[in-house]
């Protein structure tokens, strides 16, 4: 859905990315305005980088895209979000620096502009890495729901950088101000977290930002017990987080050849230290792909696609990321390719699979999960 960001500030016409004629959810939200009022009433009072970390789909980086900002987000979709809507305003991202979330920020900036999100680990993570590069002059200032903003919150923006306070809610968005400190204690970084794949002597390595971080979500668990085993040799996990499907499939089948495809700079990056670490041999027949779900991948190129799908994009619950998923996996897989999908029992995937694929069979069901397969005919 297109939307009109009008504040006394400036103008902006948004949407979501992927552009969906069924999509109802705005591309920005409260947070957002609140900073760009609040950035506009005090502007820039000295030169330097600005740095601005989890832009969602392009509001703040259009505001303040005549500093040529560095865009430090991880997500594959919002990246390519901020590109269509600065296209969308008719500004020119030529100036501006987009960079996942896991490579150096610049140095001494002079503004970090940063979007709270609700997982706690990815601020943590972001927080550490701008501990190494502001200064006592850095101006940080963040936004989020307000219901995401609490005390811990804060206690990690006092650890890691310094003296910090919050504003007064603002349609249900509170802001928060912190001054970076010259002498902080030397801190260890938590990331990645490792813990042990039970019933295998693998070590599982997680980014922050990565489903599950600190052990087998039970989904993914349910459908190792089922995992199909031979009679594909090229197969996609798709939606892959930290690889844990297909480092099993790499460990069981000896020739089969796995593509690993997540939005998540972070996720792709975990699968990628998965391999590397426990099937280190197994690496020539592993590819990685950082992709908005299919996007780009040729048709027939998999006999079998493996997929956890996503109820949420971002902060937002919605079903169109599985649909996509769907939709994409019909058209790569030749005629006789397999879907095999998990998911919990009340989302409806049988009847989405049966419009798509004319079937749908169910492998296994629990009291919470189900495994379908569906077959391209």
């Amino acid at each position: 859905m297109q939307t009109l960001l009008e504040t006394p500030h400036c103008q902006l016409t948004l949407y979501r990315y992927p552009r969906l004629s069924q999509e109802t959810l705005q591309a920005w939200d409260a947070a957002d305005e609140y900073l760009i009022n609040t950035l506009a009433e005090s502007p820039l009072e000295q030169a330097g980088p600005v740095i601005i970390m989890n832009d969602s789909f392009g509001a703040l980086t259009a505001f303040l895209h005549a500093h040529a900002p560095c865009c430090v987000t991880d997500s594959y979709i919002s990246e390519r979000g901020i590109l269509a809507n600065m296209a969308e305003n008719g500004l020119d991202a030529g100036g501006i620096i987009l960079q996942d979330a896991l490579a150096p920020l610049p140095v001494a900036p002079a503004l970090v502009v940063i979007k709270v999100s609700k997982y706690q680990a990815l601020l943590e993570q972001q927080l550490l890495a701008l501990r190494e590069v502001v200064t006592p002059t850095t101006r940080v200032i963040a936004a989020g729901k307000a219901k995401d903003i609490h005390t811990s919150t804060l206690k990690l923006f006092e650890k890691y950088l310094g003296p910090t306070r919050t504003s007064l809610a603002w349609k249900k968005a509170r802001l928060i101000h912190c001054e970076p400190q010259a002498d902080m204690p030397a801190l260890a970084n938590p990331f990645p977290t490792v813990w042990p794949l039970e019933g295998s002597d693998m070590l599982i390595h997680n980014h922050a930002n990565v489903f599950s971080r600190t052990s087998l979500d039970i989904g993914a668990r349910f459908m190792l017990d089922n995992l199909p085993i031979h009679s594909a040799r090229q197969v996609i996990d798709l939606g892959c987080g930290n690889g844990v499907l297909g480092l099993s499939l790499l460990a069981r089948d000896p020739e089969v050849e796995v593509t690993f495809i997540d939005e998540s700079y972070m996720a792709v990056d975990s699968a990628r230290l998965n391999v590397e670490h426990n099937l280190a041999d197994a690496l020539p027949r592993a590819h990685f792909m950082v992709n908005n779900c299919l996007d780009g991948i040729v048709a027939g190129s998999a006999d079998r696609i493996l997929c956890n799908p996503p109820f949420h994009q971002l902060q937002a619950i919605t079903d169109h990321i599985a649909w996509q998923m769907f939709c994409d996996a019909h058209r790569v897989l030749p005629r006789g390719g397999e879907l095999w999908i998990v998911g919990n029992r009340h989302l409806d995937y049988h009847n989405k699979l049966k419009r798509l694929f004319a079937n749908a069979q169910v492998v296994a069901s629990n009291s919470k999960f189900v495994i379908l397969k569906a077959i391209k005919r």
